[in-house]
């Protein structure tokens, strides 16, 4: 089997020392090259036609997201960025993930080097997600898609248009406080997430989200929607109350769920084990939503690797939830999507593009709304 070969770009040489030990440790991986600037890095791309590079965020010579949109529009591939545990180093890494890197490791404010061995997993791990994943080429302000891009028409047999935001919807009017939306995403899922909550007016019910990612970086994530979408975004705070017209993080490094109090729902952050390997876990909020909304439930998967919810998301439709998977040709990577459709939990299995325009139109059908007031 070939072996997924792997250009690390960092200023640091003994970063660039450590993640070249590390991916030649594997036997499925080789680190063909190491560059200590983007300017070094582009010839080596050109001339060694890496499967996935490693990214510092923060680069001499050209800033990493200046070299990584250049990258993504003249030759788009696989990137997982290496980020700094700060406010700044979590917003910059958010602003690559916009730009189409796959995923991030995040550095230790202190100890880099131990550090990084000790995420040693984790960055082979990514990588090898990386190598799989469906890149998409970042265009500039009008220019068309690239034939064959994922979501275009070459890439799916015509089935699906290419991707855009959905036209905004109108208010929903009165809604039922007992409706609460819940999704679930991990690798591609920052910028998938954000596609659906940019679409949803003001006055929809909650919703409760667990994305995977670490400590650190869900509140500036939680701020960025915030500030994109109609509804108000935050993180999920222990105890605080459940409402409509607001989205609600799981914080990194805490689990996310659910609970009934009286007549409202409330959030419950704990610390506790990892589930499938996942701290926050899907598995943990949809099983909760399984247990205490039920009928009064909608569940969405999206984008991500592996099958973190996928059997919790089953007990939601079988308490009476309806569920929206994303479909391949959309997903950065089909995992927990595919899991969750061959564990029998999907009602609608949809383009990323169409999940909240119909996500709409299964509230409007539910009798959890007036359609006659605003």
């Amino acid at each position: 089997m070939a072996k997924t070969t792997v250009v690390v770009v960092d200023d640091s040489a003994l970063v660039r020392s450590i993640l070249t030990e590390i991916i030649n440790r594997q036997p499925d991986m080789q680190c063909i090259g190491a560059a200590s600037d983007p300017l070094v890095a582009r010839e080596m791309i050109r001339n060694l036609n890496p499967d996935v590079i490693t990214l510092d965020v923060e680069m001499p010579k050209m800033d990493g997201l200046d070299f990584l949109q250049r990258l993504m529009r003249l030759r788009p591939m696989p990137v997982v960025m290496v980020s700094t545990l700060t406010e700044r180093g979590a917003e910059v890494t958010l602003k690559a993930l916009e730009l189409g890197a796959v995923d991030f490791v995040a550095k230790p404010k202190i100890g880099v080097a131990d550090g990084i061995r000790a995420l040693a997993q984790d960055i082979t791990d990514k990588i090898r997600i990386a190598a799989k994943a469906q890149i998409r080429r970042l265009h500039a302000p009008g220019a068309a898609a690239a034939p064959g891009a994922p979501g275009t028409p070459a890439a799916t047999g015509g089935a699906t248009p290419p991707l855009k935001p959905a036209s905004p919807i109108a208010s929903l009017g009165r809604l039922s406080t007992e409706k609460i939306i819940f999704i679930g995403a991990s690798t591609g899922g920052t910028e998938a997430t954000k596609d659906v909550l940019i679409n949803l007016p003001a006055d929809c019910p909650a919703v409760c989200i667990t994305q995977h990612m670490p400590a650190g970086f869900t509140r500036s994530y939680a701020a960025r929607l915030d500030g994109l979408c109609k509804i108000r975004v935050k993180e999920a705070q222990d105890g605080e109350r459940i409402l409509p017209g607001h989205g609600y993080i799981a914080p990194g490094g805490m689990h996310f769920s659910v609970e009934r109090s009286g007549a409202n729902y409330i959030a419950r952050v704990q610390d506790g084990e990892a589930v499938n390997r996942h701290k926050p876990s899907v598995e943990v909020l949809f099983n909760s939503a399984a247990r205490v909304v039920g009928q009064n439930a909608l569940g969405i998967m999206l984008t991500g690797m592996g099958a973190d919810g996928a059997k919790a998301m089953k007990a939601m439709k079988d308490a009476g939830s309806y569920n929206l998977v994303q479909d391949e040709a959309t997903c950065v990577v089909f995992g927990m999507p595919r899991e969750a459709i061959n564990a029998g939990a999907a009602d609608e299995v949809l383009p990323l593009h169409q999940i909240a325009t119909r996500l709409i139109e299964r509230l409007r059908s539910t009798s959890g709304m007036s359609m006659n007031r605003v």
